[in-house]
């Protein structure tokens, strides 16, 4: 793995339940003294002195048994086979190792630690490893207190933005982050390396390459756990990252189906859709003719109000916005917008009066794609949504949006690079679901490809701070169909078998 000095080049870990902990709980020999009371007698103003080497261990241990009226020797004893139970994270280990490969990142310790435990770690762990060892006792200082960070950053002379601290306790994290630091509180070996990852390493490309090592397998799932193939989740797929061979279609002249073949937990003879074909129309590089001649197809599914319709089928008379939009891009595209008179002036009501905010048949969704007589107002709606909770696509498609509408996002994208997985994945966003139940549908392929184009399309705009608004969002651009057709906060798509 590849990991890049760009953003972060100094790393500072913490030692104690971080590199290594003590497993009192495992200790074969209590001893005299509980481990509660250790635990209070570590916490104690004496020993904060003795840990900053302001008094020696005979004179910690005196005021220590005075304190807490323990007797000498057993606190001695109790310290002795606390120091036996010592365990150092392997896998911490390895990632100390995995870094120094790199050649590429400074590794600092900053532990408060008393000199004789120093030593007896230095016994069990080779600590050359870092560049160098900051210590409580040396220092005379200790964590949280501002004047050790102050003394350890004054000879490091980094950058503290170009810094990565990593530390058990919240309070000491607080401070890190108060001098600029990125501080990190440990939680466990797996999830450290995961956040590091995140930080250190190539999201594009690591995508790019959970996507290669999938390709033609990127199924959908359910959350209910079934696992099928689609037509649109791979059309999206294949829109978003240009590459054929990533994705499995069944491929249509004319009118395409969501399915691959039968309908699964619906209809076995689900009906052909507007959404999936209009997405394949542009997608797939189809015929001017053949495009003209499916519109002309379209315009039949409208009904009394003039709203364009779900499907190719006059026997599900189902219509939503969001569908109106994705069919109204297509119409408008091509120069037929104006069919669709009533549908366009319908879905700026409901973009107008925030009639979308709980969700439509299909579409359970906060974000839509529009043209230039709504851009003002889409510019407002999407602001009220950055920094709104969501999952990875929730915020993929949110940076997104703002890209083209010249809005910069970085709350999101800093949450979309905290969640790409190890694999270089992205989990499952839940992009839509079966109309009339709870059962949600996504595609880790498509959050993944979703994502990865979110950060590409941020990067572009963060070396430009913003983008320039389109002249017009009728012309074509590799955003283009994706924003027809997909949504914030778990888009929604079928419907069951009961219309």
């Amino acid at each position: 793995m590849s990991l890049s000095p760009d953003h972060y080049n100094t790393l500072v870990f913490d030692i104690g339940d971080v590199l290594c902990f003590y497993a009192l709980q495992k200790s074969p020999h209590p001893g005299k003294i509980p481990a509660k009371i250790l635990k209070r007698v570590i916490s104690s103003t004496m020993w904060e002195d003795y840990e900053k080497g302001l008094i020696d261990e005979k004179t910690c241990y005196e005021r220590v048994s005075s304190a807490f009226q323990i007797d000498t020797e057993d606190l001695r004893t109790a310290l002795d086979e606390a120091r036996e139970t010592l365990v150092f994270r392997p896998e911490m280990i390895s990632l100390l190792r995995e870094l120094k490969l790199q050649g590429n990142f400074q590794l600092y310790a900053m532990s408060n630690i008393s000199l004789p435990d120093f030593h007896f770690l230095a016994t069990k762990f080779d600590f050359s490893i870092f560049d160098r060892v900051y210590t409580s006792y040396a220092m005379h200082e200790r964590k949280p207190d501002l004047a050790f960070y102050r003394r350890v950053l004054a000879e490091i002379s980094g950058d503290p933005e170009k810094m990565i601290f990593i530390d058990d306790k919240p309070e000491n994290v607080l401070t890190a982050k108060s001098f600029g630091m990125h501080a990190i509180v440990f939680k466990d070996p797996e999830s450290l390396w995961r956040q590091l990852l995140n930080l250190l390493g190539n999201p594009v490309h690591r995508a790019k390459g959970y996507l290669e090592k999938n390709a033609g397998q990127l199924n959908t799932i359910t959350s209910t756990g079934v696992t099928f193939m689609e037509n649109f989740s791979q059309l999206l797929i294949y829109e978003l990252t240009g590459n054929r061979k990533l994705v499995k279609l069944v491929e249509n002249q004319r009118i395409w189906n969501f399915f691959q073949g039968k309908g699964i937990l619906t209809d076995i003879n689900y009906p052909d859709d507007l959404d999936t074909t209009l997405l394949a129309l542009t997608v797939m590089g189809t015929p001017e003719d053949v495009v003209k001649s499916v519109m002309k197809e379209m315009v039949k599914y409208q009904n009394a109000d003039g709203i364009i319709l779900t499907y190719f089928d006059n026997t599900r008379p189902h219509f939503d916005p969001v569908v109106c939009v994705n069919v109204l891009n297509l119409f408008y595209l091509n120069g037929q917008g104006h069919q669709l008179s009533q549908t366009l002036d319908w879905v700026y009501h409901v973009l107008r009066t925030h009639a979308y905010v709980n969700g439509t048949r299909y579409y359970a969704s906060a974000e839509i794609k529009v043209y230039d007589m709504f851009v003002p107002l889409l510019k407002e709606r999407i602001q009220e949504l950055i920094g709104s909770k969501g999952d990875s696509s929730a915020y993929a498609i949110c940076i997104l949006v703002c890209h083209y509408l010249g809005i910069y996002d970085h709350r999101d994208f800093s949450e979309l690079l905290h969640l790409q997985c190890e694999d270089g994945s992205w989990e499952t966003g839940w992009l839509y679901k079966y109309g009339k139940t709870t059962t949600l549908i996504g595609n880790c392929g498509l959050t993944t490809a979703l994502a990865m184009k979110a950060v590409e399309e941020y990067k572009q705009c963060f070396s430009k701070l913003v983008s320039p608004v389109p002249s017009s969002f009728f012309h074509s651009s590799p955003f283009d169909t994706l924003s027809r057709h997909i949504q914030r906060r778990s888009s929604t798509k079928l419907s069951d078998s009961n219309p």
